[in-house]
């Protein structure tokens, strides 16, 4: 028997050969490869392009391919003493380099040694013939196992199966065999140095460095077989040192493609509506902002809901001559959502000259501008720009999966949600907006049907893994949130407004004024009258929503004194209004007041606190022919909150506040802005006559 001797082993290296079986260029194979070149591994690679025959080996018996391409492409090495690593490669990586990986194998002081699992596969009657092991795993696994040139020669020396054939059990039946195991001295790999399956291995961060250590038997495996994609390609996130701690991500620079402005791709932008969701005006401005020639968009829109319809025909109508194309499928057609979402992949998939599809959610607030083309540069086959949910953990990828291929979290999960991690991550499950190469489309994703009824994003995902496609979500920039849809009423003209506590971030930016949060740093309240404060809260659009929506309600008072909607029934000093009440807008009114005028308040009289109660809040409506003006009167407050609703000299002309006690008046109220003054005692006041135009005024008696 020939023997090697040791110190070639350890000094060279370049003796040691990997060879491989790959007949398509998957994104594994391509991540094997990239971990090999890292480390110096020679790599010999069978069978490209060739058609696989080796069956679904992952679920059936299979892969007897590997063996009769491997017998044909060792027949013409004739050097004794090359040492070869024959490895899958769509589902491993190399976590350390060839010295290491010939010292440990000649410390286990056999001639070919084979990777383990924990279960048999795939004759369950021959476990009784296995020997038994001190430690590591006892049942050989086919997917890797290294030896001398000569012996492994000799193993697969009466390989005669066909394609189809099981090569672990050829392997098995092997090792099995006494007399064979004995003569051709292989060794049932002691996995903890050599190979390791992922589920018992954790990654190691050190001195920049990135590893991973077996935590049953505390080593440093060189070599890591996915058996499967789900935790390897987590694995493959950081090793070999493609994330530290220290560096970040050492390879999201890495084949990016240029965009010039005569090159800019194709893209089909496919936008599901699927449940009534807020915002969704603003869904389209944003979509309008979005940094891709119009030119070079073509729209496909499917709305399921008819509560939208006014949005989407609005946008339409506006701005559809904008794209290249646009098609929409509405409520009438019934269509579910699956099956839109495959007609929309489809209407890519048949335009050649779609270079992508970007799928996005209508609940999706895409506040990058520049999501598109981050997204087209990174040249990846799916991407997703992470996205999250203001104030929790929620985001539109999974970390990991469960053994039933449904949600778990991964160790890095939070980490990456937070921002602590920084990178582009290959990940199991993505939704909501992605992005997915034409070309995909067109080749490994032909199958029309990618999604299902039953839940179309698991469908899809399944699908993609099942593919070998990797998936992948970047959080290399910040690019916006999701939407909660959950207690979204419609039976408002303006249902957005009461999404101040399901959505408070976009509420805000939709209804506070756009100079509120620099009040203080910038100075912008002011002073008018003796302890009277003015100061910007409303956004235009809230302001005229508010309008609208009193309007659409259209249950105006009267203006008499009577009046059962107060305590008492009866009111000293009526306005022709209508109470946030009425509108059940009492709770958004409150949190509105908590959130935005407390503060000012707090600041203004130091020392008062409130949590700003209120028995009335209401829209004034002054118009010369119906309610002018307002006589002196004290409110019934602690402090009183006047948001102007519209704009004097454009809307109306006339209108204002009298102090009478200081014979101070505010007579051009801005819209949007707010005065706030004390109620008792000492701010006796007025409303000036309305002369012409409706003027509009949103009161808080806060603290009564």
């Amino acid at each position: 028997m020939f023997i090697l001797n040791s110190s070639v082993m350890l000094w060279f290296p370049d003796k040691l050969l990997v060879v491989t079986v790959a007949t398509k260029e998957t994104d594994g194979y391509r991540r094997f490869l990239r971990t090999a070149k890292h480390f110096n591994y020679t790599v010999k690679v069978l069978g490209r392009d060739q058609k696989w025959k080796g069956g679904d080996y992952m679920s059936a018996p299979g892969g007897g391919q590997k063996v009769r391409l491997l017998k044909e492409g060792l027949k013409e090495m004739k050097d004794d003493g090359q040492i070869i690593l024959f490895i899958d490669s769509y589902d491993v990586v190399f976590a350390s380099g060839p010295k290491e990986l010939l010292k440990k194998f000649q410390q286990t002081k056999h001639r070919v040694v084979f990777s383990s699992e924990t279960l048999i596969w795939p004759d369950r009657h021959l476990e009784d013939k296995y020997p038994h092991v001190r430690e590591g795993n006892r049942f050989l696994g086919s997917g890797g196992f290294i030896g001398y040139l000569p012996n492994i020669k000799e193993l697969i020396a009466n390989w005669t199966g066909d394609d189809g054939d099981s090569d672990q059990l050829f392997f098995t039946k092997v090792y099995t065999d006494q007399s064979k195991r004995v003569r051709l001295v292989p060794l049932l790999i002691v996995v903890l140095h050599l190979f390791m399956f992922p589920d018992d291995v954790v990654l190691k961060f050190e001195d920049s460095q990135v590893r991973l250590r077996n935590v049953l038997y505390d080593t440093l495996p060189v070599i890591v077989h996915g058996n499967g994609p789900t935790k390897i390609n987590y694995l493959g996130n950081y090793i070999p040192n493609t994330w530290t701690f220290e560096s970040g991500c050492t390879v999201c620079h890495e084949d990016l493609r240029s965009l010039t402005e005569n090159e800019y791709p194709l893209v089909v932008i496919g936008i599901f509506i699927q449940q009534p969701t807020p915002f969704v005006t603003v869904f389209f401005e944003r979509l309008l902002k979005l940094q891709h020639p119009k030119n070079k968009i073509k729209l496909f829109i499917f709305n399921k809901e008819a509560h939208h319809q006014r949005q989407v025909r609005s946008f339409l109508k506006d701005y559809g001559s904008l794209y290249e194309n646009v098609t929409v499928i509405e409520p009438e057609e019934e269509m579910d959502g699956a099956a839109s979402r495959n007609l929309g992949l489809d209407l890519c998939r048949r335009d050649q000259d779609c270079d992508y599809f970007f799928s996005l959610d209508i609940e999706v607030v895409l506040k990058n501008k520049d999501t598109l083309k981050i997204l087209i540069e990174q040249n990846l086959p799916i991407v997703a720009p992470m996205i999250t949910r203001a104030g929790r953990l929620w985001s539109n990828f999974w970390g990991a999966l469960s053994g039933d291929g449904y949600y778990a979290r991964s160790e890095d999960y939070v980490d990456i949600v937070q921002g602590r991690r920084v990178g582009v991550w290959n990940v199991p499950y993505v939704s909501n907006v992605y992005l997915v190469k034409g070309s995909l489309l067109r080749r490994e994703l032909k199958d029309y049907e990618l999604f299902s009824s039953s839940d179309p994003d698991m469908a899809f995902c399944h699908n993609i893994r099942n593919k070998g496609i990797f998936m992948y979500v970047t959080n290399m920039h910040t690019f916006g949130r999701i939407l909660s849809t959950e207690n979204y009423q419609t039976g408002h003209l303006h249902n957005d407004l009461w999404q101040i506590f399901e959505n408070p971030v976009d509420w805000e930016e939709r209804y506070i004024h756009e100079n509120y949060t620099r009040i203080m740093k910038d100075k912008l309240i002011e002073n008018p009258c003796p302890d009277v404060y003015w100061f910007p809260v409303f956004s235009t659009v809230a302001c005229n929503h508010m309008i609208e929506e009193m309007e659409h309600y259209g249950k105006w008072s009267g203006g008499g004194n009577a009046d059962n909607r107060i305590t008492g029934g009866y009111e000293n000093v009526p306005t022709i209004d209508i109470h946030m009440i009425q509108i059940n807008f009492e709770k958004e009114w409150q949190k509105f007041l908590v959130e935005y005028v407390v503060p000012i308040t707090e600041k203004m009289f130091p020392g008062y606190y409130t949590k700003a109660h209120f028995e009335l809040a209401f829209v004034v409506r002054y118009k010369p022919d119906e309610q002018p003006s307002l006589r002196p009167h004290h409110d019934a407050s602690t402090f009183t909150v006047n948001i102007a609703l519209n704009q004097v000299d454009l809307d109306y002309q006339g209108g204002g506040c009298r102090f009478l006690r200081y014979d101070c008046s505010i007579q051009a109220p801005r819209k949007g802005w707010a005065l706030l003054h004390p109620g008792r005692l000492t701010h006796y006041h007025e409303g000036l006559p309305t002369t012409a135009g409706v003027r509009y005024i949103a009161v808080s008696f806060v603290d009564p």
